[in-house]
């Protein structure tokens, strides 16, 4: 099948996709002063209206700190930014420090398994449900990315608090992209396929062990990815 090619970028997206470049490698390190809006709109080759709204977009962001009449300054954003910053950071993963994905990791394994296990008091028939579809799965690890990512949106949407769908919600584009690699990996498979398995027959027998199931093979899956070591992509 004959690949389309990718459509060129608007120059709103071209000035984000070299200012969060430049930010990520360190050119402009977190306390750092941005060049004037004049020298930077020339450096980056962009007009100066166009470099205006990308600041303001990345200042809301939380990437930028904007004075106005003084030059922009780049925030210390792993301390000062928001979990919104995960879907535009999924964008830059050959940028991002070694430890970025098993800190996130590490992070599911506290916020999922209690929200699994109350999700299941509260709507097993839905986890069932999903988990009867496991026998589709084959060794496609696009599927297994997609089939994992629906089950882990299960255990937060029906755990009745409102902020765990939106804190979920954020993974969702970086999940996408580094589930795929993930699943390549056989264990990966065979260990989560396991996974649904002992789930399934744990919710049909109550659920008990939801809670305890669920994060074991969270634990698992981060010793996975921290023996494939770190992401190998090409920067751009």
């Amino acid at each position: 099948m004959k690949q389309e090619n990718p459509q060129p970028m608007k120059p709103q997206q071209f000035a984000e996709h070299r200012l969060l470049i430049s930010i990520l490698n360190n050119t402009y390190p977190p306390g750092s002063k941005l060049p004037n809006e004049r020298d930077l709109a020339e450096e980056i080759g962009v007009t100066r209206p166009t470099l205006r709204e990308t600041l303001q977009r990345l200042a809301r962001e939380k990437w930028l700190n904007i004075h106005h009449g003084k030059q922009t300054i780049v925030n210390d954003y792993w301390s000062e930014g928001g979990l919104g910053m995960l879907a535009t950071m999924a964008k830059y993963a050959a940028f991002l420090p070694p430890d970025f994905i098993p800190n996130l990791l590490d992070f599911r394994i506290h916020l999922l398994p209690p929200c699994a296990a109350a999700s299941v008091r509260n709507a097993p028939e839905r986890f069932l449900e999903h988990l009867e579809k496991t026998d589709s799965l084959g060794d496609d690890a696009e599927a297994f990315t997609i089939f994992d990512w629906e089950l882990q949106l299960l255990m937060v949407k029906y755990s009745n608090n409102l902020i765990y769908p939106l804190i979920l919600n954020d993974f969702s584009e970086i999940y996408q992209k580094l589930g795929t690699l993930y699943f390549r990996l056989s264990k990966a498979r065979k260990s989560s396929g396991l996974y649904y398995a002992f789930l399934k027959k744990d919710i049909e027998n109550s659920g008990e062990k939801t809670e305890e199931i669920v994060r074991s093979v969270m634990k698992e899956s981060l010793q996975i990815w921290q023996s494939m070591g770190s992401i190998k992509e090409e920067k751009k």
